[in-house]
């Protein structure tokens, strides 16, 4: 009952810290006059998987290499079928044909490097600092290219910024402070988080990859349920797909990356085996739908969802 309260507690916090974080972050930044393309860009996209990397990097130094890994791919997963699929559901999800072509083809390159990574067996320093690479090559090409000449996809980037309605104010002390606790808060939880989740996992005789992939991720990724939601219900639907797209790629090359980097770790046979698989062919399946009709409907929606459920199903009976 207390490792239950302490996970519950740590996602609360992991949620409330998370908002903070990125509400401040983008008060300092609107209030610094910075682009709301490279704040849609960088510190929505990247804020909104705070929780991810704050939880993954403190699980790798508590010593539970399968929550850290775990958290990044079932992310992945669940923001691709659970996420898109129930913003599908709520109305049919259009996509940005320009936004599709660029970073559609970025995300699957990234799920493919992190395929090439996991199947290594072991996440070290030299593959998270390959991971990070990518990540600033991709930021610093899509920044360049926009200032040069605006495209359709920069839209989406803006409108994600839009999303946060943050009234830009004249001192910067107030908006630093907020992102200073949120970050704070953050930590905090995603302590509580790894503590509880690990308990969970003992006193339930199921593996920390299991909680890592199902709870974790899906506690992680309330920011990204939360942000896409919003999205759709104000027929931004390209921002909504955009918002899973950056995301994903953040927590591959960003939280994964830095992960490695500061602690290497040992995959587990389970991601090995089975869900690394099940994240590549969800971005398969993902940019499969999205091609083809240029949005992803209720059907496909309920497809998703019905993926997702049966993922759920076959971790729990593995693990």
């Amino acid at each position: 009952m207390i490792d239950l309260l302490w996970l519950v507690g740590g996602l609360v916090g992991l949620i409330v810290g998370g908002d903070l974080l990125v509400r401040g972050a983008v008060s300092v930044a609107q209030a610094m006059r910075i682009s709301p393309m490279v704040i849609g860009l960088t510190l929505v996209g990247f804020g909104t998987s705070t929780p991810e990397l704050v939880t993954s990097l403190q699980a790798a130094f508590s010593g539970s290499p399968g929550i850290a890994i775990g958290n990044v791919v079932g992310s992945n997963i669940g923001n691709i079928l659970l996420i898109l699929g129930l913003a599908a559901l709520l109305r049919p999800v259009m996509v940005d044909p320009a936004a599709l072509r660029r970073d559609g083809g970025v995300m699957l390159a990234a799920t493919l490097l992190c395929t090439g990574v996991i199947l290594w067996g072991t996440l070290g320093r030299a593959a998270g600092a390959v991971l990070i690479v990518s990540l600033a090559s991709y930021l610093v090409f899509t920044i360049l290219r926009e200032r040069r000449q605006r495209t359709p996809a920069a839209a989406v980037y803006v409108a994600e910024a839009d999303l946060l309605p943050t009234p830009a104010p004249t001192r910067l002390i107030w908006p630093a402070l907020v992102a200073l606790a949120g970050l704070a808060i953050t930590i905090l939880g995603a302590r509580f988080l790894v503590s509880g989740a690990v308990g969970l996992a003992e006193a339930a005789g199921i593996s920390e990859t299991v909680i890592g992939l199902t709870i974790v991720a899906i506690g992680t990724s309330t920011p990204e349920l939360v942000t896409t939601l919003i999205a759709v219900r104000k027929g931004q639907g390209d921002v909504a797909f955009g918002n899973i797209i950056g995301s994903n790629i953040f927590n591959i090359l960003g939280i994964l990356g830095l992960t490695a980097l500061i602690h290497p770790l040992d995959v587990p046979q389970q991601v090995i085996g089975f869900d690394i698989w099940v994240m590549l062919a969800a971005t398969l399946v993902m940019l499969l739908f999205a091609t083809t009709g240029r949005r992803i409907d209720r059907r496909e929606g309920a497809f998703l969802t019905a993926a997702y459920a049966t993922y759920l199903a076959t971790t729990l009976w593995i693990g």
